[in-house]
């Protein structure tokens, strides 16, 4: 008997630590604030004496039910005791000071330098008036003057939309990005509302004129996002001579919803597009107040990445943005394929799916409707991130428009990456079982085409397949179909494939941001010197095309336009002209989808 205790002890003490060691680390994970651990250790140890002085002696059942009251005690530390929500500085750590005043139409502000005093960087200036109560699903309208002096020291807070759990978000950065930092630092949660009608600027110190803007649209799938992320930060670019200018703008269900009854109360007719509405309200903003900043209003480049490229693509079609932008940059994702393959509906589905939704809540009005709480509401995100045709903001899909010689931009960057599928199939892997089925599941009465041109033996196989041809069907197919459509309405469309491999993201979808747009920190170890010199290459020809519409530049390796859609500038080891070897899966989607 004696020997038994002895060794259940023993047991005990090489549980308990190892025990707390995991919570410990899950504190980490989920970054609660100091005060948890603190209040952790001391529930840890506690128990660790009430075990030895009063449970030694006491039979299992007891001795199990003070830990699993312990187990509850620290759950309820982990879950609730989260840490604070702050805004995110406009600048990290160390700035500059502050700004001198700059006047723009509703009011003067200023601003913080980065530390060496390089850049000036002014975060969360109103472009629109907040869009609640009465505001919500309907265009934006002009955002209220402000009395004294703007201290546009941070940004916004995220435009409203579902959040994931900072467990889920550290491990993304783990298994994901590679480049997850322990710290006791970083223990909040960023600052998540409806009202997130703000812009960023970011401009090269000083006193500056008729300099080139680029106004960038960040992606997410049209319900996630926000716009101070780093990777696409404006510092890189300001740095070389570009103003660039960021917005939030609505998202899930607040920016997409589309109703009959929202349509009838529109002075417009229009329904489904108000996170399109939202930026074309900050480039009319940027039209009016970017020379203030010293940026040339004739000379705008809208850019954007994944769901935010779909969105350049879009607006490059649309009335309303003609004139407020003269080029285009698009990163890994277009809308302008005869059928887009995602972020986007036709208004048929879009009314049925804003009738489904009202159903869901239980509103029998769009004015019931704008009473739900925010909170509740985001969790239609799921369904509600489609652009669509209102017969207003697009007229018809952007197809039509560029078969009509229709387009708003003078010249286009754009392209995709090597790897765009690896993050979106990273749990949902083929193998021989189901190889064919995911391709039938696509591509459906010409699947046979696909399966002989992509035969598959092996489970290796099959999984490597399949990654090339969902990045081909979600995203590289809509490059291949704008250049085409710059190269029949006569206009320069400058295409490439990202290809980089490195410690991080790598080739996948959104792993070119870092470089193009001049942000690869200064002391990360995931990147080498090879990737700063890319970095450098990749933006200089970005601010090139920024400033003048070709992306070619004395210095520079040439990058020949797309004279036949297919020809690509890669960006990786190899550095120059390639011809895109998709051709043959491209004529099959050209097919299936009727492209004339």
């Amino acid at each position: 008997m004696k020997q038994r205790k002895r060794n259940t002890g023993v047991g005990f003490r090489i549980f308990y630590p190892v025990f707390s060691l995991i919570y410990f680390a899950l504190l980490e994970l989920n970054k609660n604030p100091v005060f948890v651990w603190a209040a952790a250790l001391l529930v840890i140890i506690g128990y660790a004496v009430v075990r030895r002085k009063l449970l030694s002696g006491r039979k299992l059942p007891v001795r199990l039910l003070a830990f699993l009251c312990l187990c509850a005690v620290l759950t309820g530390l982990l879950l609730f005791a989260v840490g604070p929500v702050r805004l995110h500085p406009a600048v990290e750590g160390k700035t500059g000071g502050q700004t001198d005043v700059i006047t723009v139409d509703d009011g003067p502000l200023t601003g913080l330098y980065t530390a060496d005093r390089a850049v000036e960087v002014y975060a969360g200036i109103p472009y629109a008036a907040p869009p609640v109560g009465e505001l919500r699903w309907r265009e934006p309208q002009d955002p209220e003057p402000w009395e004294g002096v703007l201290s546009a020291d941070s940004f916004a807070p995220m435009s409203m939309q579902p959040q994931s759990s900072a467990i889920y978000n550290s491990l993304a950065q783990i298994i994901g990005y590679h480049d997850y930092r322990v710290s006791l630092t970083d223990n909040y949660r960023d600052a998540n509302a409806e009202d997130a009608l703000y812009l960023n600027i970011w401009k090269p110190a000083g006193k500056q004129e008729k300099l080139p803007v680029l106004v960038y649209i960040h992606g997410g799938s049209l319900q996630t996002g926000q716009p101070w992320y780093a990777d696409y930060s404006g510092e890189g670019l300001a740095r070389k001579g570009v103003i660039v200018v960021n917005m939030g703008y609505r998202l899930g269900v607040f920016g997409f919803l589309a109703t009959e009854e929202a349509r009838a109360e529109s002075p417009n007719g229009t329904t489904g597009n108000y996170g399109l509405l939202d930026q074309i309200k900050a480039l009319e903003w940027v039209q009016k107040n970017i020379a203030a900043f010293g940026g040339d209003p004739e000379n705008v480049t809208l850019a954007g990445e994944s769901a935010g490229s779909a969105c350049v693509s879009a607006l490059c079609t649309s009335p309303l943005a003609k004139g407020l932008f003269r080029r285009a940059i698009g990163e890994s994702s277009s809308v302008s394929s005869p059928q887009p393959a995602h972020s986007f509906r036709l208004m048929d589905e879009a009314l049925e799916t804003g009738a489904e939704t009202m159903a869901r809540f239980g509103a029998a009005s769009l004015d019931e409707l704008r009473k739900a709480d925010a909170d509740k509401l985001v969790a239609a995100a799921d369904t509600n991130h489609h652009m669509t045709v209102d017969g207003y903001v697009l007229e018809e899909l952007p197809y039509e428009s560029y078969r009509k010689g229709i387009h708003n931009e003078e010249a286009c960057l754009h392209g995709y990456n090597a790897e765009e599928s690896a993050p979106f199939i990273l749990f949902s892997q083929a193998n021989l079982k189901n190889y064919e089925e995911k391709v039938r599941a696509c591509f459906e009465e010409y699947a046979d085409e696909v399966l002989a041109l992509y035969p598959a033996a092996s489970d290796e196989e099959a999984r490597a397949l399949w990654a090339e041809i969902y990045s081909v069907y979600f995203f590289d197919y809509g490059h291949y179909c704008w250049s085409r459509q710059a190269i029949a309405n006569g206009f320069p469309a400058y295409e490439y494939c990202f290809s980089k491999d490195n410690g991080r993201l790598g080739a996948w979808h959104s792993g070119e941001e870092v470089y193009c747009y001049d942000n690869i920190p200064a002391a990360s170890a995931l990147y080498d010197e090879d990737d700063r010199s890319l970095a450098d290459l990749f933006s200089d020809y970005y601010v090139s095309f920024i400033r003048s519409g070709t992306p070619n530049a004395e210095g520079l390796p040439h990058w020949e336009e797309s004279a036949s859609a297919l020809e690509l500038m890669e960006f990786g080891t190899n550095r120059g002209m390639i011809t895109d070897r998709y051709l043959p899966l491209y004529e099959i989607l050209d097919r299936m989808y009727g492209w004339e």
